[in-house]
Formats: structure tokens, C-alpha cells, sequence
């Protein structure tokens, strides 16, 4: 039984971000037809948004070089999004190829980071940035904006909020429909994300994507919410990370927090029992067990 509580939204939208995201990080690479069964299974537990793959160069992400026959492969069902992140210019023309509708670039709010995974600047990032969102928008597809680092970096220490803030209207001046904001170690405490949201002045335009590496991931869920932000990051079964962020370990788990969602009576859409499923299928050709707490209290019946 729910027990609402006062100041939340009504609904969320889960941003499934486990076919990219959680994928990216295995240590093996995943057959094709398991991706896409797997994505299919997401669509079936009632996603309306599911981050499917990625256009980055193989040679960095070599678990993610299928995404042009996995996207050939897709059973596209209305009412569905399925975006995929894009790096660059050429990530752009490979996604336009395939008839994609909607992307997403990948930026930095801390000047090491920048270097170590985009080989830029904190402020040069954006010349690569810039042709491909106007190219996207004149080609009439979406695009979203994730910033990571947002509440610290493992070489610089806590980030800034306003320079989290600068980097933020920057994407969003640029053109981009939403922006995540990444706290892509897992660092951030409740308040901290308060005051972030706080400090953009309007949550409408924001997501947010954290990882649970001290356990944090859903108390700072919840203060979000309560920030005004309706659209929330997670991976089914928890998986995923930061290959290039040694100490960023699991996404929020979708059913940690669908679970969470329901006791607050918030509407998500989804069918909790398909996405334990999903996950339990998934466990069993990653050869691992789902780090999600749901879905091991679940799964054990």
C-alpha cells in the first residue's frame, strides 16, 4: 500500500539507461541478440524511454561496436524512445544513418575529466559539442545533454556548484531538450543535490543520474524529487558504471527505485515484475548476480 508524502511529483519518468550504460561496463562483450532481446523485454515492462547504444568509437568501447545491427535489429515500439549517445560529428552520421530520432553527448564538469575523457578542455569541449547539436536539431532530432562529475571528481575533489551551473546553461543554451546531471562516482549527499538544482533556478529541464557507490543513490532520488525533477536515470538490475572513472561502481537500480516510487504512490509506468524478471534473465548470461537489493529480495520469492 502507498504512503504518499507531501511535495513530490505525481509521476517520473525512468530514463533506462541499461543497454548503454550498464552494458558499456562488462568486462565481456554481450551477443547482439541478447542486446536486443534485452531492450525488448525493457519496452514490455512499460519503458517509454530506453537508452539502446552508443556510437562511440569501438576502440574505447569495444562492448558497444554492434550498435548499428543492434539498431537494424530493434523492434521499434510506438510510443517509445530509443535514443543512443553520440560522441561527435561522425557518432551523429552513423546515428542519422540508422533513423535515429534522438541523441545524446556526453560532457564534463571538471577540467580532468575533460582531459581524460574527451581530450579537451573544460571550455574546448564545446567545439566539438556545438556542430553536432545544430546539426541534430536541423535534422529534427532531440538531443540530451549528460554532465558528469556534478558533485565531485576523484581527481580534483567536491566540484563546484557553479561550475556544474556554467557547464549546464551552456548545454541547454546550445540547444539540448533536457539535461542529466551526473554524479558519476557516487559521491553526493541529499542536500548537495538540493542546492545544485537550487541553483539552476528551474528544475524543469533537469534529470539526474546517480550511481550508488556509498549508498546514496536514493536518499538523493528523493531530494531531487523534491527539487521539482521528474525524469530520473537508472539501469535495470543496477548494472553499469564509468569505464573511464575507476571509482564509480553501479547505476541506480530501476527496481530499487521503482520500488521506491510505488511506496510513495508515484506513478512510473512500469510493471515491477517483468523489470525483476528482465533482470534475473539478464543475470543469468552476464554470469553474475544483479547487484539490485529489489531484485534479489524478489527473485528469492
Amino acid at each position: 500500500m502507498p504512503y504518499p508524502m507531501e511535495g513530490l511529483p505525481r509521476r517520473v519518468t525512468v530514463y533506462e539507461v541499461g543497454p548503454r550504460d550498464g552494458l558499456q561496463n562488462e568486462a565481456a562483450i554481450v551477443p547482439v541478440e541478447v542486446k536486443a532481446e534485452f531492450i525488448d523485454r525493457l519496452a514490455d515492462a512499460g519503458h517509454t524511454v530506453i537508452e539502446a547504444t552508443s556510437f562511440v568509437h569501438p576502440r574505447w568501447v569495444p562492448q558497444l561496436a554492434d550498435a548499428g545491427e543492434l539498431l537494424t535489429r530493434l523492434d521499434r515500439r510506438p510510443g517509445v524512445r530509443y535514443p543512443v549517445l553520440v560522441p561527435n560529428e561522425r557518432g551523429l552520421d552513423r546515428a542519422l544513418e540508422h533513423g535515429v530520432t534522438e541523441i545524446a553527448v556526453f560532457a564534463s564538469a571538471t577540467e580532468t575529466f575533460a582531459a581524460k575523457n574527451l581530450n579537451r578542455t573544460l571550455d574546448s569541449q564545446f567545439e566539438m559539442f556545438e556542430p553536432v547539436v545544430s546539426r541534430a536539431l536541423q535534422h529534427g532530432v532531440q538531443v540530451r545533454a549528460y554532465v558528469s562529475m556534478c558533485f565531485g571528481d576523484p581527481w580534483e575533489g567536491p566540484t563546484p556548484i557553479e561550475q556544474v551551473v556554467a557547464v549546464g546553461e551552456r548545454l541547454l543554451g546550445l540547444g539540448c531538450h533536457e539535461l542529466s546531471l551526473g554524479d558519476t562516482i557516487g559521491v553526493g549527499t541529499p542536500g548537495h543535490v538540493t542546492a545544485l538544482i537550487e541553483a539552476f533556478g528551474s528544475p524543469e529541464r533537469l534529470a539526474v543520474h546517480f550511481h550508488d557507490t556509498y549508498g546514496q543513490a536514493l536518499g538523493n532520488t528523493l531530494a531531487a524529487l523534491r527539487a521539482g525533477v521528474t525524469t530520473v536515470d537508472a539501469s535495470t538490475g543496477g548494472i553499469g558504471g564509468c569505464p573511464y572513472a575507476e571509482s564509480a561502481t553501479g547505476n541506480l537500480a530501476t527496481e530499487d527505485l521503482v520500488w521506491m516510487l510505488e511506496g510513495l504512490g508515484i506513478e512510473t509506468g512500469l510493471d515491477l515484475d517483468k523489470l525483476v524478471s528482465t533482470s534475473t534473465w539478464l543475470a543469468d548470461r552476464l554470469g553474475r548476480p544483479s547487484p539490485s537489493r529489489v531484485v534479489q529480495a524478489l527473485a528469492k520469492g
